[in-house]
């Protein structure tokens, strides 16, 4: 069964509070209680005004799926935050927000910190592994650039 959920992109100012608690609930249900890692996830970058944020939401407005695009210095962009809700997985969800992130960014570079398990995800997105492995808060991370 396919999961019907519409694409949302907003610029960090125009988010309503409404939507930027979704997506920051989500977010902390996901890192910091499924994942057990107890971090700052509110890390002051989510209203920075180059930061964009990516979600799907389901008929109803839940969010099912987010992931957020930050603007560093150098003009590189920064993927970051994607998950996915347990009961929405396995349905494409993030593949459809990375296809759009992807599509955003064009041929900038970007990179982006991946779980070690889920670093082939990435790679389909035309991401490549740079440098070693390191562990944050817990988990194995290798850090993935793609030049566009």
């Amino acid at each position: 069964m396919t999961l019907h959920a519409t694409l949302h992109r907003a610029w960090a100012a125009d988010l309503t509070p409404a939507q930027l608690y979704d997506l920051l609930r989500l977010r902390t249900d996901i890192f910091v209680v499924e994942q057990k890692c107890p971090y700052p996830e509110l890390d002051g970058r989510d209203l920075e005004p180059g930061t964009r944020h990516f979600w799907l939401a389901d008929d109803e407005g839940r969010v099912l799926a987010t992931l957020r695009l930050l603007e560093d210095s150098g003009g590189e962009f920064r993927i970051g935050r994607v998950c996915t809700a347990a009961n929405a997985r396995g349905n494409g969800l993030s593949g459809r927000l990375m296809e759009a992130v992807v599509a955003e960014v064009g041929s900038a570079p970007s990179v982006l910190d991946a779980q070690v398990e889920v670093k082939a995800f990435y790679a389909r997105y035309g991401y490549v592994e740079q440098g070693e492995e390191f562990v944050e808060d817990g988990i194995p991370h290798i850090t993935m650039r793609r030049s566009g």
